[in-house]
């Protein structure tokens, strides 16, 4: 079955991954980009592939991202949520830190829920809507003295649940994809331990293109996906 997704944060890491893996997979794709000339002469400069430019924390960005979406393929019937940032702004954060902390919300928290508001009305016209957001093992539980980030990720774990129980009747399936550390620049510029080491991009893609491949009776609500033991 060929879908029509839209995907947020693909231009690099996770989510390019997913998208490239997706496009393989001859599905139809809109993807969501600060800066959509970045793909330009890749893989993703593709007819089957729309960019749009989108930018997370600003609050009327998830509306356009539809609105273009809709007009170019007449809806769509999943939506991937990639793009995230962080920061390791502590418990006990000085005056300074205000900006990181806002950053946060906005992007890992508020810019998932606006365009699944926005995108809502489609979904549920679909039938068998999807929705994956990328939550991350600090959704989870809290390790070390880093507080702003998995703050704003057990936010997000929290509207994962609501979209569940918001979108279950009307078929709407929802995954909170957990991983721990992943082989991307945004892990490699914070953790000591070897890209080796880590959860690849592109088994992450792999997970996602097969949750959307297994019927309504079978999504998992949560993937937790770990590169070492959790005690």
């Amino acid at each position: 079955m060929q879908r029509t997704i839209l995907i947020t944060g693909a231009s690099r890491g996770i989510g390019r991954c997913i998208a490239e893996r997706l496009l393989r997979e001859g599905h139809r794709l809109s993807l969501g980009l600060r800066q959509p000339g970045q793909l330009v002469g890749t893989v993703l400069d593709h007819p089957d592939v729309l960019r749009v430019p989108y930018d997370a924390s600003n609050p009327s960005a998830a509306d356009a991202f539809v609105e273009k979406t809709e007009e170019m393929w007449g809806g769509f019937d999943s939506l991937i949520h990639c793009a995230g940032c962080l920061h390791r702004t502590p418990l006990l954060f000085n005056d300074a830190a205000e900006p990181e902390l806002e950053e946060l919300w906005r992007i890992n928290l508020m810019g998932p829920w606006r365009l699944t508001r926005a995108a809502w009305r489609l979904l549920k016209r679909s039938g068998q809507g999807r929705i994956q957001v990328l939550v991350s093992m600090s959704g989870k539980r809290v390790k070390g003295r880093m507080t702003g980030y998995p703050v704003s990720k057990f936010g997000l774990m929290a509207l994962c649940q609501a979209m569940r129980n918001e979108g279950w009747d009307d078929g709407i399936r929802v995954t909170a994809i957990c991983p721990s550390w992943v082989a991307t620049d945004m892990a490699l510029g914070v953790s000591t331990l070897p890209a080796e080491d880590m959860t690849q991009p592109a088994d992450l893609a792999e997970l996602s293109c097969s949750l959307l491949r297994v019927a309504n009776t079978a999504v998992p609500f949560e993937l937790a996906v770990n590169c070492a033991l959790e005690v």
